[in-house]
């Protein structure tokens, strides 16, 4: 099988992982920026990530991956409902998170960024959905006091989080946004849950990155 996705894209997070989880072998294809040609031949469509599967069928749609990819091997985990709190504490979070994470996204080493072409186009692309990257990385301050406080109320509903499910599909891959911002405040058991669920997955966070 082969994966092609976007490198900051957290729905492509969410496929990465359950490869991860499942020790799958899949062959990871990075989609360049600006190139739609290749996702609408396979899907009809802009989108990422798509799963090109060993018959030569494409399934995109993140969490459909996930199902599929989670029933190829046992034990599944992501049959189960997503945590109510947890669901509405990434509800509240993704707007200011993703005015953090995307100026820095459009600045960061990523495979599909490799070009001034494609750095361009991302960027065209982001400024049309965000507005004025500028203007919105010197909201940072107020953007952060904001989502620090979000993490800080994020504390007690990580804590007893063990076992990988269906929840950390939704979560994960906004935390991982995250790592990429400087100055966001993860608490002690935010911090251990991001390590965790990276090190299960073999998603690599994006600190290195941190700006």
């Amino acid at each position: 099988m082969k994966l092609h996705i976007y490198e900051h894209c957290p729905f492509c997070v969410r496929a990465l992982m359950i490869f991860g989880l499942k020790k799958l072998p899949v062959e990871v294809c990075v989609i360049m920026e600006g190139d739609a040609d290749t996702p609408i031949r396979m899907v009809g469509r802009k989108v990422v990530p798509i799963l090109e599967k060993d018959d030569g069928t494409y399934m995109p749609e993140s969490m459909d991956i996930v199902r599929y990819v989670d029933g190829l091997a046992q034990p599944r985990v992501a049959d189960a409902p997503v945590d109510e709190a947890i669901k509405q504490w990434c509800e509240s979070v993704s707007t200011p998170l993703f005015n953090l994470a995307i100026p820095r996204f459009t600045e960061g080493d990523f495979a599909e960024l490799a070009t001034p072409q494609a750095r361009r186009a991302y960027t065209a692309r982001e400024e049309k959905a965000f507005g004025d990257l500028a203007a919105l990385r010197a909201q940072t301050p107020a953007l952060l006091a904001q989502v620090n406080s979000d993490l800080n109320a994020l504390e007690p509903l990580v804590a007893g989080r063990q076992a990988i499910d269906t929840t950390d599909f939704i979560l994960f891959p906004l935390l991982r946004s995250l790592t990429i911002v400087k100055g966001a405040t993860f608490g002690p058991q935010v911090s251990a849950y991001i390590e965790r669920v990276s090190a299960q997955t073999g998603v690599a966070l994006l600190s290195a990155q941190a700006k």
